[in-house]
């Protein structure tokens, strides 16, 4: 099994992840996760990412879970990690 995934297959995974757990595409916004963990790779460290994205969905389902509130978190969250400093 490969690494890297090519975006056709991350389309059909995002689908299979879509139909397993009942959700809309907008309930699975590809591009903005993939832009929350660039920012926060780049701006804390790579392995903070995935932990960031799970955080992002935490915070979003705890204040209602639409993708208003998605959004909402992953641009506070991209936010902190552009001024983050050590």
């Amino acid at each position: 099994m490969s690494e890297h995934l090519p975006p056709e297959a991350l389309d059909r995974w995002a689908d299979a992840l879509r139909e397993r757990f009942e959700l809309t595409e907008q309930d699975v916004p590809i591009a903005l996760i993939l832009d929350l963990a660039k920012d926060v790779a780049n701006g804390v460290a790579r392995p903070a990412a995935p932990f960031s994205a799970f955080v992002a969905g935490l915070v979003a389902g705890r204040a209602g879970g639409s993708p208003d509130q998605v959004r909402e978190a992953a641009a506070a969250i991209s936010e902190l990690a552009s001024t983050w400093e050590m």
